[in-house]
């Protein structure tokens, strides 16, 4: 399942999406996952208790779109691919557990969890660059990604609605927007929601810094059903943000219980592909318009192979192999 964590700035995501990615790499069945922070602001690998750099995936764009290319027809070069653009017939495909030249560029353990990061901003980018072309290499990665029940890509997203300046919102089985008990946070679920629900993205409201029963029927009161789960207050995760990282037994069992059916409910998310796939295609053709066509020189919405669904198209392939054995 391909998962989200969003909310305001200072609502505490990044906490929470780090939480939940030790929780899954402790889980007794080890979940294959792999994290990827998306955030302008890249605290996950602290979160997780490195404070070290780590090989950025913007750094390695064009190796990557390179490699996802592979020999699809539709694409003339790496250089004609943009962030939407979506995989065909010939692409290569990645996996969350697998091995690739991406992974190994890319991808490192921090904390027991594979992680990779967009990177931060640069002086290079100071004035002339947009952060949404860094994320713009997450988009390709999960656009040629094929996970299945079981496994997990979390990313941890920018702030706020910044999520919408591209079609990444769309990417995910499973968003969770962490959210406190103000008005302020609740006012960005609120235009989280209305931008999600013309794209069929499933909302789900994870409450942090609850304090007590009033906490939880001010979040019940203004997010209704929509609120799963919240985290209250936590000695392990006020050490963890202090930089010192207790066992995860330590965590206390509500918090880890909440946990548990933020994993729950990723596990229960339905998974469309057709969807996934249609929405590449729109996004795609939407960049292509607006300013990806006149970059490139090239008519991208060429790109899109209409008969390929990624997921689908390899659950049928692997029936065949499996059928002729």
């Amino acid at each position: 399942m391909k998962i989200a964590f969003v909310g305001k700035g200072g609502s505490g995501k990044t906490t929470l999406a780090a939480l939940l990615a030790r929780h899954l790499a402790a889980a007794p069945d080890r979940p294959p996952l792999l994290a990827i922070d998306a955030d302008i602001n890249q605290h996950l690998a602290a979160a997780l208790d490195a404070d070290v750099a780590l090989p950025a995936l913007g750094d390695h764009l064009t190796e990557i779109k390179e490699y996802l290319r592979g020999d699809n027809p539709r694409i003339s070069s790496a250089a004609a691919m943009v962030k939407t653009t979506p995989p065909g017939r010939g692409s290569r495909l990645l996996t969350i557990a697998g091995t690739n030249p991406v992974y190994e560029a890319t991808v490192r353990t921090v904390g027991g969890v594979r992680l990779a990061v967009t990177g931060p901003f640069a002086e290079r980018d100071l004035g002339v660059a947009c952060y949404h072309s860094k994320v713009g290499a997450v988009e390709l990665l999960l656009n040629h990604l094929v996970d299945g029940p079981g496994e997990y890509a979390l990313v941890d997203m920018t702030a706020g609605a910044d999520s919408f300046a591209s079609g990444l919102f769309t990417r995910f089985d499973a968003t969770f927007l962490v959210c406190e008990p103000t008005l302020r946070s609740v006012g960005v679920y609120r235009q989280y929601l209305g931008y999600a629900a013309d794209h069929g993205v499933r909302v789900h409201v994870v409450g942090n810094k609850v304090c007590d029963e009033t906490d939880v029927e001010f979040l019940r009161a203004h997010v209704g059903a929509d609120l799963l789960t919240w985290i209250g207050r936590s000695d392990w995760v006020r050490a963890a943000e202090r930089g010192r990282t207790l066992p995860l037994d330590a965590l206390e069992p509500a918090n880890r219980a909440a946990l548990d059916r933020i994993r729950a409910a990723a596990d229960a998310a339905e998974k469309d592909w057709p969807r996934y796939a249609r929405q590449a295609a729109e996004f795609h053709r939407r960049n292509a318009a607006a300013w990806a066509d006149a970059r490139t020189g090239e008519n991208l919405a060429d790109q899109i192979d209409p008969d390929f669904v990624l997921g689908a198209q390899q659950r049928k392939e692997r029936s065949v192999v499996n059928a002729m054995r």
